[in-house]
């Protein structure tokens, strides 16, 4: 049994079958399945239940993948140590499109430029997909909104946004589910933290939604709202980049929903120079995140306090006390 076989075993398990393997790895189908048939021969064990077609992990196979992820990824592990510590290489990071739109432009442009070696791959999803997809060993990493399962990770907060719910100007307050329970509800996909959060909401006060409406981006999102289709939960940050938001009324949630802890994780004893190159520059103190931090506590506009014509666009949508 070498590293080799464990990686194709993985891939198959990882892929739902022999075919999406074969295609992922650049192999021949019959190569991957020789390859596992060796490995079962070896083991002595039959790690996949085969029924036609579709593959199913056996409870051998299901031991075997722990044993899998754990020994290539030390293996990984053992390949950097040997090398020096320099950031190099393509760098796999996954990230909610709000924050790849509004917090990573200038930590990524200043984390390029220090380390020129290293390429970016950025791939945006939903938390519940991000996740999946660093255990599988397809990303290095994710910046994903709390809360999220501790044990397979490692991780370190990085930012906290503000939920707001936001509506049509001229829409009444909404202090409770029971203000909009006859609205439609604009969202992401199932397995988006942020609408997880406001079904949780309704789900808190006896409520559900009349309707759930999923729209794939917040600009889409913004432009169904403005037109009176329905309300939706999201980032006051993403309101800097929307420029009818005058438009739109704005109505805070109680502390506990509103507050939105942002982290970077990353598979558990992972942590490469890459990724520790990256925290450290997420992590710095920064002038444009404290004037960030400050035009968010202040509420003014104008130049002096850093807030730009976008950012005065979201200070004009009007609060709903």
């Amino acid at each position: 049994m070498d590293l080799a076989d464990l990686h194709i075993f993985r891939s198959v398990v990882h892929a739902g079958g022999v075919t999406r393997a074969a295609e992922k790895l650049n192999r021949v189908q019959s190569n991957v399945t020789t390859r596992v048939r060796q490995l079962e021969t070896e083991l002595g064990v039959e790690l996949f239940i085969r029924d036609g077609k579709r593959l199913h992990l056996s409870s051998a196979g299901k031991l075997l993948l722990d044993y899998a992820d754990r020994l290539i990824d030390l293996a990984q592990e053992a390949r950097e140590a040997v090398h020096d510590a320099t950031p190099r290489g393509l760098l796999r990071l996954g990230t909610g499109e709000s924050t790849a739109a509004m917090r990573l432009p200038v930590p990524m442009n200043e984390y390029l430029g220090r380390y020129p070696d290293v390429s970016l791959e950025l791939r945006t999803g939903n938390t519940r997909q991000l996740a999946a997809d660093v255990l599988a060993g397809e990303l290095d990493a994710a910046l994903v909104s709390e809360p999220i399962a501790d044990a397979p990770f490692e991780k370190v907060a990085i930012y906290e946004e503000e939920l707001v719910v936001i509506a049509a100007a001229d829409h009444p307050p909404i202090k409770s589910p029971r203000d909009a329970k006859r609205q439609t509800v604009l969202a992401f996909e199932s397995g988006c933290s942020y609408r997880q959060r406001l079904e949780d909401w309704f789900a808190h006060h006896g409520e559900m939604p009349e309707r759930i409406v999923e729209i794939t981006s917040y600009h889409a999102m913004l432009g169904c709202v403005v037109a009176g289709m329905g309300i939706s939960l999201m980032p006051r940050s993403v309101l800097t980049t929307f420029p009818d938001a005058k438009l739109l009324s704005v109505h805070p949630l109680p502390p506990a929903l509103a507050r939105a802890p942002i982290s970077l994780l990353w598979r558990k004893g992972m942590l490469s120079p890459k990724v520790r190159a990256l925290i450290e520059i997420l992590t710095a103190p920064s002038d444009t995140a404290k004037t960030r931090r400050g035009a968010r506590t202040n509420g003014s506009s104008g130049q002096s306090n850093g807030q730009g014509p976008l950012a005065r666009a979201a200070a004009s949508a009007r609060p709903v006390k």
